[in-house]
């Protein structure tokens, strides 16, 4: 007959998973007490028969529906059948330390250089299945714990599942190096990436008992720093990273070059097209010039010859004109002779008035008759010629017909572009001697002398 128990409860540590109350063969009106974080599977006769959470419970029939008509209660309240509780910790527990037992063999992907790695680290496990963790790995002992530290347990998790872990560090850890180009020598901002990968390959066997591993995390690889591969590449690494580092001043430079080109082009846009402005501002001031000049030559031609009509309507011509210019000179002349005084002075005086006269070209071929014998000095009629259109006679170097104001062409005027004086058009120019440019290099046109093209505006 065993211990008989009035309350049944949890009595181990917190580092226990799985642990087997002492007193069994109880009677039926004993009361189970379960944590929060525990479950309890009641067994008789080494059968799991029902599992219970959290709460405080009295072993009867009604509470123990496997048990049925199997446990029939005695007058005293004992029962000959053998029953036993496990209480099944649930919290998960942390910082479970793990770690390879020998080195690993590998060729680091990066620079191909094979050496020896060992890992170790941490996880955190929690039971998922109370009844297949208790059927499965404790069985009948009176619990088990990650460690040794349970009184009496016959072996440990940590024992049970080492070679698991360390032939799933060996086989996963190597490959996902290589899958992911990871460069050995920079494993460390890599830790999070394959401790995910190992837990993915441990988890499934660590299942299959009722367990589970919420985290699963490498902290440490341990490189053999003696081993001479390991110093070789070391100085790969140093030697590749002044490399990028050379290659990364050179683009800085070729960048700042290609800024200060950048600037300078812009500067040199900006210049030319200040210039380009300035000459087509000159271009077109020359243009307003020229158009400007033909616009008052026009006006002074379409003067003269309105000045012809009005004279030809009115009945007289630029010849008479000038006779009553002369006589009105004359007129002027006497009027102002000193009479009253000496025997030569008005023989004096209209010397000289016919001389002035003659001089300014006013004076009319009567008028010069006159003073032949004063003065000593032959007055010659002008040349004259013929008007082209109307026969008229023309004085010489006279530039319209007075009779019908047709321009004449024989002795063409130009403005001197050196000088600016009006000359007859030729070669030089007759006051400062300036050469003309009489045709256009560009466009071929007449240039009349001037310092742009009439026709295409090009600077002469």
């Amino acid at each position: 007959m065993g211990q008989i128990a009035e309350i049944i409860k949890y009595e181990g540590d917190n580092s226990t998973f799985v642990w087997k109350h002492p007193c069994e063969d109880f009677n039926s009106l004993t009361q189970l007490i379960v944590h929060e974080s525990q479950e309890a599977i009641f067994m008789m006769n080494g059968q799991a028969l029902d599992l219970f959470g959290a709460g405080r419970y009295t072993l009867e029939t009604q509470n123990i529906p496997k048990l049925g008509k199997i446990l029939k209660r005695t007058t005293d309240g004992n029962t000959p059948f053998h029953c036993e509780v496990y209480f099944i910790n649930k919290t998960v527990q942390m910082a479970i330390k793990w770690g390879t037992d020998s080195k690993i063999r590998f060729i680091e992907p990066s620079m191909g250089i094979p050496f020896e790695i060992g890992a170790c680290g941490e996880m955190n496990l929690a039971v998922s299945n109370s009844r297949m963790l208790l059927l499965k790995l404790v069985g009948t002992m009176k619990g088990i714990s990650w460690g040794d530290a349970g009184v009496g347990f016959t072996k440990s998790i940590q024992n049970s599942f080492r070679p698991l872990i360390s032939n799933a560090v060996k086989t996963h850890l190597p490959s996902s190096i290589k899958e992911q180009n990871i460069n050995i020598l920079e494993i460390d901002e890599n830790l999070e990436a394959l401790s995910e990968v190992l837990r993915k390959n441990i988890i499934s066997g660590f299942e299959e008992y009722g367990l589970t591993i919420p985290q699963f995390y490498i902290t440490t690889v341990v490189l053999p720093e003696n081993d001479p591969n390991l110093r070789r590449l070391r100085e790969l690494q140093t030697i590749s990273f002044q490399t990028k580092m050379i290659q990364a001043e050179a683009l800085v430079k070729t960048a700042h070059a290609e800024a200060e080109a950048d600037i300078i082009t812009a500067e040199r846009k900006a210049v030319l097209e200040k210039e380009t402005t300035a000459i087509e501002i000159a271009r077109r001031e020359a243009e307003r010039d020229i158009i400007h000049a033909q616009v008052e030559a026009q006006k002074t031609k379409m003067t003269g010859v309105a000045e012809a009509e009005v004279m030809a309507a009115k009945g007289y011509t630029q010849r008479d004109v000038l006779a009553a210019d002369v006589q009105k000179a004359y007129a002027e002349g006497i009027g102002k002779m000193n009479i009253s005084g000496g025997g030569g002075g008005v023989a004096g005086e209209m010397l000289g008035l016919g001389v002035g006269m003659a001089a300014v070209g006013v004076v009319a071929p009567q008028l010069g008759e006159m003073f032949k014998g004063i003065n000593n000095t032959t007055v010659v009629e002008n040349d004259v010629e013929k008007c082209s259109k109307c026969g008229a006679k023309l004085p010489k170097n006279a530039k319209f017909c007075l009779e019908c104001g047709e321009k004449v062409l024989a002795n063409e005027m130009i403005v001197c572009s050196q000088c600016g004086k009006t000359v007859v058009k030729g070669k030089f120019c007759p006051e400062c001697g300036f050469k003309f440019v009489t045709v256009c290099p560009k466009c071929g046109a007449d240039t009349k002398g001037g310092k742009y093209c009439l026709e295409c505006g090009e600077k002469l």
